[in-house]
């Protein structure tokens, strides 16, 4: 690795706080030098903008972990084709992304600040386009679906089902980027809610945030018989294949999507297996048939839902689900499945830890951004899990 993460760090930790000017000088370098390059944005170029200082401050974070930074690369390269991105459009980015820097470093910005910037983002430039270049000639840069079913599960959830054009080759725990012509190139994360299917079909979670430029459209305007676009599945949270070690599957909000399809697979082979499902009251466990059912066929299963008493504050709900771990305790030999909100892994991967689970077997895909929205914080996932007694998995007729 030619360039020092050291001075990247240290340069980013000037500019992070003038994150939204940064972004901005960047977007507007990048139109005013390469015109044509708008179309392939959104109008509404907001979100957008918090999603680049999100994306930058994941890469800084892995720069001295060469293994995590290549393979992150080399799904976003794959990825990025969805966009119509084009090799030429790289180095574009890479000016207009030095000369934001610049602008905003004022006298920290040196010549070797600047040869570090331009020799990291040749090595990521490179992984991403290398990427792309070895996906096979066959394989879309994008798969059209259409909406063959919608269910409202709750005032703001709508499980969606979809029919792909051609086979979509996902793992059951992975993620897809979903895009509407209803919100032109504005594309949103959402976990494959099942296992493959013969059928071909799969279903995503969708929760309407407010202000968010997809989820209403998805939760409250699509309807069956229109069409999506999606991405190529991304993620590696999935099931280790060879492993027989009991299962822990830790979900707040919709992660419960990616909890129910790591489930339905782990049937193929059953272990014992205990998921702790947490929402914001009883009332929003929205997925409780698909529970139930579950539970009712799988006696290798049992199934926690987690949702504080009417009233609870923010610290109720982060005691509460950290107690009811803590308290059952003993994690030592699982296999760790973690999967919800901005921040959610990293915290409790840390109280796992501490009650026996081994940091190697802990598994979840950090998520950069939220999926409508200002960035979260860790503490973020608790707020909106407020409102979620203790429910024991075989009891979930009082749920």
């Amino acid at each position: 690795m030619a360039f020092d993460p050291a001075v990247l760090r240290d340069s980013f930790a000037v500019v992070e706080r003038r994150a939204d000017h940064v972004a901005k000088y960047f977007y507007a370098h990048l139109f005013t030098h390469n015109p044509g390059v708008r179309a392939l944005f959104p109008e509404d170029m907001g979100e957008q903008r918090d999603r680049l200082f999100g994306a930058l401050t994941h890469l800084v974070l892995r720069l001295e972990d060469p293994g995590r930074l290549t393979a992150y690369l080399g799904a976003l390269g794959r990825d990025h084709r969805k966009f119509e991105a084009l090799e030429e459009h790289y180095p574009a980015v890479g000016a207009s992304l030095v000369a934001a820097l610049r602008h905003f470093s004022g006298h920290s910005w040196t010549a070797e600040v600047e040869k570090a910037w331009c020799e990291a983002y040749a090595v990521i430039s490179q992984a991403m386009t290398d990427a792309a270049r070895a996906v096979p000639a066959d394989e879309p840069a994008w798969w059209n679906a259409r909406i063959t079913g919608r269910r409202r599960a709750a005032p703001d959830v709508a499980v969606l089902t979809l029919a792909p054009d051609r086979p979509y080759p996902f793992t059951a725990g992975q993620y897809l980027s979903a895009c509407s012509a209803r919100a032109s190139r504005v594309w949103r994360p959402y976990s494959v809610a099942n296992a493959p299917r013969a059928d071909g079909t799969l279903d995503i979670h969708v929760r309407r945030i407010p202000g968010g430029l997809l989820s209403g459209v998805l939760v409250d305007l699509a309807v069956p018989g229109e069409w999506l676009r999606l991405g190529p599945p991304m993620g590696g949270a999935v099931l280790d294949p060879a492993s027989r070690r009991p299962l822990l599957a830790v979900c707040g909000g919709t992660g419960w999507a990616q909890t129910g399809a790591l489930l339905e697979q782990a049937a193929a082979a059953p272990r014992p297996a205990v998921a702790f499902v947490g929402a914001r009251s009883d009332a929003d466990h929205y997925d409780l048939e698909r529970i139930r059912a579950l539970v009712g066929r799988h006696p290798w299963l049992e199934v926690v839902l987690a949702a504080p008493e009417d009233g609870g504050s923010r610290e109720d709900a982060a005691r509460l689900l950290r107690a009811g771990l803590a308290e059952r305790g003993g994690w030592e030999g699982y296999d760790v499945h973690l999967s919800g909100p901005p921040g959610m892994g990293d915290s409790l991967a840390a109280l796992l830890r501490s009650c026996g689970a081994e940091p190697e077997r802990i598994r979840y895909d950090p998520v950069p951004a939220p999926q409508e929205g200002r960035p979260l914080t860790p503490s973020d996932w608790f707020l909106m899990q407020r409102d979620v007694p203790w429910i024991n998995g075989t009891e979930l007729g009082g749920a």
